[in-house]
């Protein structure tokens, strides 16, 4: 959400210093990110085990099954930022000079399909815990 955040503030603006600043700030949240995660992932299996829920049943199976395609996505979505953030540094240090290349970067449609393919699997996540169908 805060990637997705950031990089709406950066698609506003013009100048490449203001764009790498924001996509820069992305960075420091990415372990956090990460070890919330694993931490969720670690309790949601103690918690489902001490509730008597089958570690196989449907609506866990998808909800990991999303929570991997998360992690896929997003590493695939975060190299593609790095690299326009990269883009962003070398322009600013070039004069700061919009250019119609980072726009097209920001703008990817691939790149926001992905990142709101995970706001997606981020709902469902949440609907799958709450109602648990078939559980």
């Amino acid at each position: 959400m805060l990637a997705v955040s950031l990089r709406v503030g950066a698609i506003r603006r013009d100048r490449p210093s203001e764009i790498a600043l924001l996509l820069r700030a992305v960075r420091p949240a990415v372990p956090l990110v990460a070890g919330g995660l694993v931490l969720t992932v670690a309790i949601g299996f103690w918690l489902a085990d001490r509730l008597g829920y089958d570690l196989g049943a449907t609506w866990l199976t998808l909800t990991f099954a999303l929570v991997g395609w998360m992690l896929v996505v997003g590493a695939v979505a975060g190299r593609q930022d790095r690299r326009t953030r990269e883009l962003a540094d070398r322009l600013a240090a070039a004069g700061d000079h919009p250019s119609a290349e980072l726009s097209r970067r920001l703008r990817d449609p691939l790149n926001l399909a992905l990142s709101a393919s995970m706001l997606v699997a981020t709902v469902a996540i949440l609907a799958l815990m709450i109602w648990k169908p078939g559980a």
